[in-house]
């Protein structure tokens, strides 16, 4: 080109561009004669040329950019014709390149993703701003708004386009930013700085970073343990943060393959609500809490989870009776326990827990025991009072226990507490005196009395044995006559009785337990022995041998009713026995004599013969006994005539009187005596007892 100029794009129409002439050399006045004339190159005309001035002006308003684009020269070629003499000059208008453009983003919002789990420096590229403009009033820069996780990146292509790109300075969280909203602003280098800019819009992806959570972690649930199958325990609050699959969860027990929850059998998991219910009934006395591990698994990949725990404490209903244990029964127990004897050891127990769960124990009041508490929930049953056998052999206890719940709930249990003797018991006989016969002349051997005692003790301290005791009140000991069986009790003769030797014996008789220290206590049986008529009358006068006869001598002329002599006879027996009767055996010849019967006087019957020859009289005494005994006297009554002696004078005995005719009556009166003395005796013996 021979001439260049230059023009900036943005003059206006008119705008002078260069001066022709003058740079052509020739003078104003003389381009209208040459008819200087501009071609321009392509067919567009952007100048003229002013003929009058000799200047290259602006026909049209210039736009760099449209003219030449992204090119980084722009210049437009222009022919000058000038004739006379015909020349050709080339013109090239450089266009200068004014900031007249702002920067312009593709698209006024950027969109883009990035994964949550993105590491840091990350980058993410982004679409370059478009500025028509050159040079320095191109794209000079980008910013980036303010971000806490983003920062930008400019890096410079071959071709020199500086490419915009987003780093990730800190990782992301799309729980809590989502999305992120930036600002983009392209900058070029005019003057004045002109700039574009675009909204970024960052998508954070979720990636499955987060585990379900359970809000709270640990929960606590109070149920009633009678509640019905089926009731709604709790449901779980678990939140996950992600979403989509990987917020979607799913619940399940969470139990260790050796040892599986209990609790899995009683509770109930819905596997897609959380919710937990009972599916059986619960009961606080076997477990009185349980403790639920639930897992809360999401359905991202991989999967993550959560742990929820939850404690069901139960609450304890008054279900349970008490429970009675009898831990030790001492049975029996001796009667002289003394008091605060340990009878038993009581252990008490309820299921049931607080109020439900407090028992007391009780017994009847009458009883002679009592409870005393030795720790918690055992009790000891001790003696409360003197316990007597032989009143109470045993006592059915009721141990009764109620609880303080409510309603009360209340049970007892009964035993047998057998009370075991002690010799505390002297034997004792039905009566301290007996009185027993037996007939003199009884075969040894022969039973004379049962005596009978009894002992309210029992077994050995009951066993009895009888003795017969040697008081000395007899001559002789008394066991050489009687005997006693020591187990019944029964007195037997060793030998014959004499009555005539004995009439009366004191026996005293010992009874004696078989408990340690032996006990006994004594009676007294008076055995009377009964006469038996075994002795036959005994004539004391006359005394003559046996064989022989006693010789009487009367007055020749005794009157009737003259006393011829007595016989005086005895018997060793008593009452009936030892009544006498005298008489006079029958003869051939009539006597005139007579015996009277009680006194055994002889007199004369009937008026004597003179000369009458002597009398021959068989005097017969006879006791009263069955069967009758009798002795007999021969007395030969011989009438003389010098005979006057009086009978009663020549014998040594008293005279006849009703006091001494009657010896029965002696015998009577000392049988009596001895009978009182007897009583009076046993009177001051029992007194003493």
């Amino acid at each position: 080109a021979q001439l260049h100029y230059s023009v900036p794009e943005d003059r206006e129409t008119g705008f002078p561009v260069g001066d022709l002439a003058k740079d052509l050399g020739v003078e104003v006045r003389s381009l209208a004669a040459r008819n200087l004339r501009l071609v321009s190159e392509g067919g567009q005309r952007h100048f003229q040329v002013d003929l009058a001035a000799g200047v290259l002006l602006l026909d049209s308003r210039l736009d760099r950019e449209a003219l030449c684009g992204q090119s980084p020269t722009c210049s437009l070629h222009l022919q000058l014709v000038m004739e006379n003499p015909l020349q050709l000059h080339r013109v090239e208008v450089e266009v200068l390149d004014v900031n007249d453009n702002a920067p312009q983003f593709p698209k006024p919002e950027v969109v883009l993703e990035i994964t949550e789990v993105a590491n840091p420096g990350t980058r993410l590229p982004l679409e370059v701003a478009e500025d028509p403009d050159m040079g320095s009033n191109s794209i000079s820069t980008y910013e980036l708004s303010p971000s806490k996780h983003f920062a930008l990146s400019i890096n410079v292509r071959g071709d020199g386009v500086k490419m915009p790109e987003i780093v990730l300075e800190k990782a992301l969280d799309r729980e809590k930013v989502p999305v992120h909203h930036l600002t983009l602003t392209a900058l070029d280098g005019g003057n004045p700085m002109k700039s574009g800019t675009a909204k970024v819009t960052i998508h954070v992806l979720d990636a499955n970073d987060n585990p379900p959570v359970c809000d709270p972690p640990v929960s606590k649930v109070l149920l009633e343990e009678n509640v019905p199958v089926g009731t709604l325990v709790t449901k779980l609050n678990v939140t996950d943060l992600d979403e989509g699959p990987n917020g979607d969860m799913e619940y399940s027990f969470k139990t260790s393959n050796n040892a599986p929850g209990k609790f899995t059998k009683l509770f109930s998991l819905d596997a897609r609500t959380g919710e937990i219910r009972t599916k059986a009934p619960l009961d606080y006395e076997e477990s009185s809490a349980y403790e639920i591990a639930v897992r809360a698994r999401d359905k991202g990949s991989p999967a993550m989870e959560g742990h929820c725990h939850l404690r069901v404490e139960l609450i304890d209903i008054n279900d349970n009776s008490p429970e009675i244990v009898l831990t030790s029964v001492s049975s029996p127990v001796q009667e002289d326990a003394t008091p605060g004897t340990v009878i038993a050891l009581i252990g008490v127990k309820d299921s049931d827990s607080g109020d439900n769960g407090q028992v007391r124990l009780q017994i009847a009041k009458e009883l002679p025991f009592k409870l005393v508490s030795s720790f918690k929930e055992h009790f000891s049953l001790v003696t409360s009072g003197p316990l007597d056998r032989e009143k109470a052999s045993g006592y059915n206890i009721t141990v009764r226990a109620v609880d303080s719940g409510s309603p009360q709930r209340a049970t007892q249990k009964t035993f047998y507490l057998r009370i075991a003797d002690v010799n505390d018991n002297a034997p004792n006989f039905s009566s301290p005196f007996d009185t027993a016969h037996i007939q003199e002349n009884s075969l040894p051997g022969t039973s004379v009395f049962s005596v009978s005692a009894s002992d309210p003790d029992e077994g050995s301290n009951a066993k009895l044995s009888y003795s017969i005791l040697d008081n000395g009140m007899q001559d002789v000991p008394i066991s050489t006559y009687f005997r006693i069986d020591q187990d019944n009790g029964t007195i037997y003769t060793v030998r014959a009785l004499d009555y005539e030797q004995d009439k009366v014996f004191q026996v005293p008789v010992e009874v004696k337990d078989a408990g340690s220290p032996a006990l006994s206590s004594t009676a007294v049986v008076h055995v009377f022995v009964l006469d038996e008529n075994d002795n036959a009358p005994n004539i004391v006068y006359p005394s003559v041998p046996k064989g022989s006869a006693f010789h009487q001598a009367i007055p020749a002329l005794a009157e009737p009713g003259y006393l011829v002599t007595k016989i005086v006879a005895v018997d060793a027996d008593s009452g009936h026995n030892a009544w006498l009767s005298y008489q006079l055996q029958e003869s051939a010849e009539a006597l005139p004599f007579q015996v009277e019967r009680r006194s055994g006087e002889i007199r004369v019957a009937q008026a004597l013969r003179e000369s009458e020859d002597s009398h021959r009289l068989v005097v017969e005494v006879r006791d009263n006994g069955t069967p009758s005994l009798s002795a007999s006297v021969v007395i030969i009554i011989s009438p003389e005539e010098n005979s006057v002696q009086d009978f009663s004078k020549s014998l040594d005995l008293p005279q006849s009187s009703p006091k001494d005719t009657n010896l029965t009556l002696y015998l009577i009166i000392s049988l009596v005596s001895i009978s009182l003395v007897s009583c009076v005796m046993f009177g001051l013996v029992a007194a003493r007892c």
